[in-house]
């Protein structure tokens, strides 16, 4: 039964709703769970994609634990109206943006960490988790949850699985997936059920849970996630730090370090673009002088360490480094990190439009791709950006152009899908951690081809046959 209305509530409707999903929402939910005043669903329409496009929402519905999502799932399954789930909104593909008409599942309540068990080395937590969050409750037991995007103080887990999220750490301990146990999950019928198991091994039936995982939200809406966990690292961490007068030098370095066979625990690399809008915004004093610096930072144990970091740092100074040097203090080395995670937030505050990429290269190519950004930049008169999970390959060019300029706009989107298609041409993938969500839809279907994008959209259908799931996105 509904609990009653605050009529003091904004988010209160006009009593005579006449939408049926509403109205059958507000008979089955409690009020305070459904928003419909403009303003508020407003700011639930679109996630952090520059110029992908969104719709209207009928309602934002904010659940706190399954059996809510799942009343909201079948009103949409029962009305065939579109859903879009939402995490935290950090998205940067057009993932989570409303369609015309829809109701947005908005995950944000739903913030609980269920279990931590310390023995199995997991952690079952809701989706409206923030990985920060989670990665600081299982610390507490000595224990680490690997997966860390640039958005870990923000971004949710449940948004990181629904997109395969990556982060600093992936090039060694991998992503998002590679440690996703089991999952419940709601069918686009309404149905509640569990995928995948707790144990460490398990091949009964297909792999569900690998499909799910960043299947942003056109499959099925996550409620649960089961999490392996790893334990707590305690070796010295040792940083390198090296700075290039190129990008493509930067990718060189880059590629003799993995042809050697090193495997730094975090591997990046920041342009001087991102720097210098770090230090304006954060008064940082980081340097600006060269054209991108690379962070390495190993984590094995003394004295294979500082073996490691010590055969990085000569072959930064093989590629040609103008600099090069090693670390071992812990404030140092988290403040170069910091400017790292921070250079999105940074770039954002000089005003412009900022289009995201997020391109992912086999690691040897890595000099090639980021030397073709360069010529696409010039070509086409448009400031890019480059920050990089270096030590995979992943490469994120961001676009800025001056808000209201149109011709800086399509020269900018021009770049983006110029380097889309480099990108194929060398061997690698239009996304490595942001998903297709809307901006990658063109570039997925060159990446895959049509007897491979048939096979996704047959997965789509048969589990939502309908297509009232996040629909138009991933598949189109």
């Amino acid at each position: 039964m509904a609990v009653p209305a605050d009529v003091s509530d904004p988010a209160v409707p006009d009593p005579a709703v006449t939408d049926p999903v509403i109205a059958d929402l507000l008979a089955k939910l409690p009020a305070d769970r459904v928003l419909l005043d403009p303003d508020v669903v407003a700011t639930f329409l679109h996630d952090e994609a520059e110029w992908a496009e969104f719709g209207s929402a009928s309602a934002v519905v904010r659940p706190r634990n399954t059996a809510e999502v799942a009343v909201v799932v079948a009103a949409c399954a029962r009305h065939a109206r579109p859903l879009v789930t939402r995490g935290a909104g950090t998205g940067l593909s057009g993932g989570a943006n409303a369609v015309d008409g829809c109701v947005v599942l908005s995950t944000e309540r739903m913030r609980e960490i269920v279990e931590i068990n310390a023995a199995e080395r997991l952690a079952v937590v809701q989706p409206g988790v923030v990985n920060d969050d989670l990665r600081a409750a299982v610390a507490e037991h000595g224990l680490w949850y690997p997966p860390d995007p640039a958005s870990a103080p923000w971004s949710t887990i449940g948004g990181n699985v629904a997109t395969n999220a990556g982060g600093l750490c992936c090039v060694k301990y991998g992503v998002t997936r590679d440690y996703v146990l089991a999952l419940e999950v709601v069918t686009a019928a309404g149905e509640v059920v569990r995928v995948g198991r707790r144990t460490a091994k398990g091949v009964a039936g297909y792999d569900l849970v690998g499909l799910m995982v960043g299947s942003e939200g056109t499959l099925g809406v996550i409620t649960e996630i089961t999490v392996r966990l790893r334990p707590l690292r305690t070796s010295p961490q040792r940083t390198v730090v090296g700075f290039f007068d190129s990008l493509a030098a930067a990718g060189d370095a880059v590629s003799r370090v993995t042809a050697r066979g090193l495997q730094p625990a975090a591997f990046e690399l920041i342009d001087r673009f991102c720097l210098r809008a770090v230090n304006e915004w954060k008064n940082a004093g980081l340097p600006e002088d060269a054209a991108a610096l690379l962070l390495a930072q190993t984590d094995l144990p003394e004295p294979a360490g500082l073996q490691e970091a010590e055969a990085i740092h000569a072959e930064f100074v093989a590629a040609g480094a103008s600099d090069a040097m090693l670390s071992t203090d812990p404030v140092e080395a988290e403040a170069l990190f910091a400017a790292r995670r921070l250079a999105y937030p940074a770039l954002e505050q000089l005003g412009q439009a900022m289009l995201t990429e997020d391109v992912c290269l086999p690691r040897g190519m890595l000099a090639e791709m980021l030397a073709r950004i360069e010529e696409i930049a010039a070509r086409h008169d448009t400031l890019i950006a480059t920050v990089a999970h270096a030590g995979d390959g992943n490469l994120h060019p961001l676009m800025l152009t001056p808000h209201g300029d149109e011709a800086a706009k399509a020269r900018a989107q021009a770049a983006f899908e110029e380097i889309l298609d480099g990108a194929l041409e060398l061997g690698g993938t239009v996304t490595g951690e942001h998903g297709v969500g809307l901006l990658k839809l063109p570039g997925m279907r060159r990446e895959l081809g049509p007897q491979v994008v048939a096979m996704q959209r047959a997965i789509k259908a048969a589990l939502d046959p309908q297509g009232i799931l996040n629909p138009g996105k991933v598949v189109g």
